[in-house]
């Protein structure tokens, strides 16, 4: 099997997998008061010291969640609701028209069932958001918008946002941003700056499934989706999973440290995997921006192909790969993505995402050049017989 789809989830390194095990066999609820308790709660004020160094921040402004859907749902929402609250006319969210479904579609339900106005920011042919779409957007009506939320890098076509451009011009008018950066993490260089909120998920580093995190600055205090406990700074409630946060702590300081080499060996394997791809079907596009891009990643469309008939012919090759994101695998669509970039809806769906990880090699490479030629040829002899 040769796995290029690291983008959705990766393998849990060695590391997380023996601390996790070790804790799997302790008893002891962080919120309870006796030995047992104060042992799992020392081990997830730890994990909270070990990802607040990481990322720059303090340990007050890293409030654990259940994944990376989670943490975007609560910024979406949670941001939203303090705002209006304190200012009933702020209810503009903006969003960027790239996003992860994690934030367009809480944006889109605040909007059905909150009164909020949703609007999108318009990207360029590469994905990204202009700082002058914001600033234009923001003028409009400085008072009425509640939150940003534009994510660090993209997760079906890998380009890298102006982020810390879009968090000053919001910071100017006072408003909040938030960025989904799942993506960017191990790749990039990851600082809040005068970023209000960042979402960061355990398995797209090497750690666990089940674990994500809030990174809030001091002063932004978004409501809670969540009520119970109050486990997490009052902002977000429930059992926190001990074992699972010191799996994600070790994978996070672990990306981190290792973030150069590993972008660096990222970088050339993805230069190999484009140059096999346009090998073996010269036609083929590469989407995305030329530079300013995740190094992991190569989102390309194959002209007269459907994208999901040709993962499946690829698949039965031992090639795994993603026609985008798989958190909404299963319904065949065209991209928003490349929708939002301009391309014609056929484009946008004969598309198909590589993403490279830690154990990627150059003969997963090679094994995709052999498979990737006749695959693209009876994908498109399928839809010419259909059409």
């Amino acid at each position: 099997m040769v796995y290029l789809d690291h983008a959705a989830t990766t393998a849990v390194r060695p590391e997380a997998v023996a601390d996790m095990t070790e804790e799997f066999g302790q008893l002891g609820n962080a919120s309870s008061l006796h030995g047992a308790g104060r042992r799992a709660r020392r081990v997830v004020e730890e994990a909270r010291e070990d990802i607040a160094g990481a990322f720059g921040v303090t340990p007050y402004e890293v409030v654990f969640t259940g994944g990376g859907t989670e943490a975007n749902n609560l910024a979406v929402k949670g941001l939203f609701w303090a705002r209006n609250r304190a200012s009933p006319e702020r209810r503009r969210i903006l969003v960027s028209a790239v996003e992860h479904h994690a934030v367009l579609d809480p944006a889109r339900w605040m909007a059905d069932a909150q009164g909020a106005v949703y609007e999108e920011l318009p990207v360029d042919e590469y994905g990204r958001v202009p700082p002058r779409e914001l600033r234009a957007a923001i003028e409009r009506n400085p008072a009425d918008v509640a939150l940003v939320s534009v994510m660090w890098a993209n997760n079906e076509v890998g380009t890298l946002q102006p982020v810390h451009a879009l968090a000053e011009i919001a910071r100017e008018y006072g408003i909040p941003l938030h960025t989904d950066a799942v993506q960017a993490v191990g790749t990039q260089p990851i600082d809040m700056g005068s970023v209000s909120a960042l979402t960061v998920s355990g398995h797209k580093i090497g750690g666990p499934m089940g674990a994500g995190a809030l990174l809030l600055a001091r002063g932004v205090d978004p409501v809670p989706v969540l009520h119970g406990g109050g486990q997490e700074r009052e902002v977000r409630s429930g059992t926190v999973m001990t074992p699972l946060l010191r799996g994600m702590a070790t994978s996070v300081r672990m990306a981190v440290e290792e973030r150069e080499p590993h972008a660096a060996h990222l970088a050339k394997l993805r230069d190999e995997l484009v140059t096999a791809v346009r090998d073996a079907v010269p036609e083929a596009v590469v989407n995305g921006h030329p530079t300013e891009r995740l190094p992991g990643n190569a989102h390309v469309s194959f002209p007269g192909c459907e994208g999901d008939a040709l993962l499946m012919l690829l698949d039965a090759r031992g090639i795994q790969c993603s026609t985008g994101s798989a958190c909404s695998s299963g319904v065949a669509q065209a991209s928003h993505v490349l929708l939002a970039m301009g391309a014609a809806e056929e484009t946008a769906r004969s598309s198909l995402r590589f993403s490279l990880g830690r154990d990627s090699s150059s003969a997963d490479v090679s094994a995709l050049y052999s498979a990737l030629g006749p695959a693209v040829e009876r994908a498109r002899r399928a839809r010419e017989k259909r059409h």
